[in-house]
């Protein structure tokens, strides 16, 4: 059975209201188009950390996202938004009691009857510790269109990240990003910066190499000294790209028969089913 996937490439900074009008547009053009789940960036709510983006000393509060409860009415008012599609976006998540407050970065997954699933990022670029802490764990999920994994930004540049949701049998994948382009190599057309192709590389890999349903969203325009690269994309589990927004805002948006084209691209090749873990050598590499 098809079902219609759609990835948000839009940008979203600290004014909540502007962020809750943005995600209700974008999730009455997914509803249009007939989308049983919508992607929205990294840090939808509030923002990115203004340090990163050259504006803000990262361990002065102000200059941090604002930290949201998971049972707080920020996220109850997108629950309220989703109705029955699966809504999947970015906070900066308040952990623990207030005097010991941990703020992680996390991508949720709801829809009108509440939270799903949630991943706590893991791999953190340069300076992002100084604000967050790391997540501990891989965890896939039951979700109304399947099992359903859950990744940030960076967290795509790991193999092992992608693999630990395959193996716990997702069969849709959804990284959402806050990915600029490059600081030391930038071009003027955005399409061609390196990161930008980095961005694509990694989610068709990750695609291919897991034979999963890839989505990915990402925000767009600029925060700071930050160009995001947009690029929002849906990719099959052969590794094609199906839909793709480019470096503009908007909606990538695909029909996909998930547990159909997980069936075909395996049939031929299973590359999950002929792995050889007893052969892998696991070492520990020290930090440079």
């Amino acid at each position: 059975m098809n079902v219609t996937l759609a990835a948000a490439a839009a940008n979203f900074g600290r004014d909540l209201e502007e962020n809750y009008a943005t995600i209700a547009r974008l999730l009455a053009d997914a509803r249009t188009q007939g989308a049983a789940l919508l992607a929205l960036p990294e840090a939808t709510l509030g923002g990115y950390l203004s340090s990163l983006g050259g504006v803000g000393d990262p361990r002065k509060p102000k200059s941090l996202p604002p930290a949201l409860r998971l049972d707080g009415p920020e996220l109850a008012r997108v629950i309220s938004m989703a109705g029955e599609m699966i809504i999947v976006l970015g906070i900066c998540e308040a952990y623990g009691p207030e005097n010991k407050l941990v703020r992680y970065n996390t991508a949720v997954a709801l829809d009108g009857t509440g939270i799903l699933g949630l991943h706590r990022k893991v791999h953190q670029p340069l300076g992002e510790n100084m604000s967050y802490d790391p997540g501990t764990e891989f965890a896939a999920f039951e979700s109304p269109i399947g099992r359903m994994g859950l990744l940030i930004c960076q967290d795509k540049a790991f193999p092992e990240a992608a693999r630990s949701l395959a193996l716990d049998d997702a069969a849709v994948i959804v990284c959402i990003s806050a990915w600029p382009g490059s600081r030391t190599g930038s071009t003027a057309d955005l399409q061609e910066d390196r990161w930008t192709k980095r961005f694509t590389i990694f989610d068709q890999a990750r695609a291919l190499e897991n034979q999963v349903v890839w989505v990915a969203s990402n925000q767009s325009g600029t925060f700071g000294t930050l160009r995001y690269v947009g690029n929002a994309k849906i990719v099959s589990p052969g590794g094609e790209i199906l839909a793709t927004t480019g470096v503009d805002e908007g909606l990538a948006v695909a029909s996909v028969d998930v547990a159909g084209s997980l069936a075909t691209a395996r049939r031929a090749m299973f590359y999950l089913g002929d792995r050889r873990p007893e052969l892998y050598r696991v070492k520990s590499v020290a930090h440079a």
